[in-house]
C-alpha cells in the first residue's frame, strides 16, 4: 500500500509538472510569436551604426545586427551615425544584405561640415540608388546642447538667431524640398525645431520627424508635439525608454494619436552584450503597450506604417 501511495504520488507530481511547464513555455511562445509579428514589416528609421571608438566605446550596431533584423522580418533600416554620412554605407550594405531596405542619411554636426548644403546634395544626387534619404539638424552638436554642456565656449552648428533661420538652414531645406528627401530634427531646441518645420512646411516638404521628441535637448510639451503633428512631422519615439517614468510616453501617444506617431530604436537589450530586435523581448513591449491602452492596430501604424510613409515608401509593404 504504501509503495502504491508513494507511486499515486510521484504520479501526481509529474502531472503537474506536464502541466505547469507547456504553460510557461506557451506564454512564452505566445509573447515571441506576437513580437515577431510585429518586427514582420517593421520599419526602424534610426539605426546607429557608430564606429567603435579608440577607447572602445560607442557599442552600436553592425553587420550582424544588419542580418539579424533581416532574418526577423525587419522591413527596413535608416542607419544613422551622428559624425559620418552613412547614405555609402547604406549603398554598399544593399550589396552585402539582400532582402531588407537599407536607407542612410546626413546630421548637420561639426565633423560634416556643419550646415552643409553641398553634402546635402552630394548625398541625394551623386549616390546610385539614392539610399540617402533622411537630413538630421544637428544632434550632439546643436546650440541647446552647447548651452548645457560642462565645457564653457564648447563650438556648435547654429540653426537660427533671434528667432529666424539661418540662410545656411534655408539652403538645406531648400534642398531636402527639391530632391524630396525627410527632414528630421536632430536635437535642436523644441521651439527651434517648430520653426524649422513651419519654414518646411512652407517649402513644400513632404515628410518630417520630431527626433526623440521627448528626450535630450529637443523634449517637446505635449502642446509642441501638437504644434508639430499639425505641421506635418511624425513624432518620434524610443522603444528602449517608452515605458520609463510611470510610462509618460504611452500617454503621449494616447493624446497625440498613434496616426501622429512612430516607435524607433528596437533594442531590447541595452547593456553589451546588445540584443537587437528579440521577438520575446518585442512581445513583451507590445503586451505592456496593450496593458495600457494601446491597440495593436496602433502598433501597427507605429512600427510600420508611419515609419514607411515618412520614407516615402509604401505603408502595405512595396516601394511607391
Amino acid at each position: 500500500m504504501k509503495v502504491m501511495r508513494l507511486l499515486g504520488i510521484t504520479l501526481l507530481m509529474a502531472s503537474a509538472a506536464v502541466i505547469l511547464i507547456p504553460k510557461s513555455t506557451s506564454a512564452q511562445s505566445k509573447r515571441e510569436a506576437d513580437g515577431a509579428r510585429l518586427l514582420r514589416g517593421a520599419v526602424d528609421v534610426h539605426f546607429h551604426m557608430d564606429a567603435t571608438t579608440p577607447s572602445g566605446g560607442s557599442v552600436q550596431a553592425d553587420l550582424t545586427t544588419v542580418r539579424a533584423a533581416r532574418d526577423r522580418g525587419v522591413r527596413g533600416l535608416v542607419i544613422k551615425n551622428h559624425f559620418e554620412s552613412t547614405a555609402t554605407v547604406a549603398y554598399l550594405l544593399r550589396k552585402e544584405v539582400p532582402n531588407i531596405e537599407l536607407f542612410g542619411g546626413l546630421v548637420m554636426n561639426l565633423s560634416n561640415g556643419g550646415m552643409n548644403p553641398a553634402g546635402v546634395d552630394y548625398m541625394a544626387t551623386q549616390i546610385a540608388g539614392a539610399p540617402g534619404k533622411i537630413v538630421w539638424m544637428p544632434a550632439g552638436n546643436s546650440e541647446a546642447e552647447a548651452r548645457t554642456a560642462k565645457e564653457p565656449n564648447r563650438p556648435f552648428v547654429a540653426v537660427s538667431k533671434n528667432g529666424e533661420l539661418l540662410p545656411a538652414t534655408k539652403q538645406v531645406l531648400a534642398l531636402i524640398a527639391k530632391h524630396n528627401l525627410t527632414l528630421a530634427s536632430g536635437h535642436i531646441a523644441a521651439e527651434e525645431a517648430l520653426l524649422v518645420f513651419r519654414e518646411a512646411k512652407k517649402m513644400g516638404i513632404q515628410r518630417m520627424i520630431a527626433t526623440h521628441a521627448m528626450d535630450l535637448a529637443g523634449k517637446m510639451t505635449i502642446a509642441q508635439m501638437q504644434q508639430a503633428a499639425q505641421l506635418g512631422a511624425i513624432i518620434e519615439l524610443d522603444f528602449r525608454n517608452i515605458l520609463d517614468d510611470n510610462a509618460v510616453r504611452v500617454d503621449a501617444i494616447k493624446k497625440l494619436g498613434a496616426e501622429h506617431c512612430l516607435i524607433s530604436e528596437f533594442w531590447t537589450k541595452v547593456t553589451v552584450p546588445k540584443i537587437y530586435g528579440d521577438p520575446a523581448g518585442v512581445g513583451a513591449f507590445a503586451e505592456a503597450l496593450r496593458s495600457r491602452g494601446i491597440t495593436d492596430r496602433d502598433l501597427d501604424i507605429m512600427f510600420k506604417e508611419n515609419p514607411a510613409k515618412v520614407l516615402g515608401l509604401d505603408p502595405k509593404g512595396g516601394k511607391r
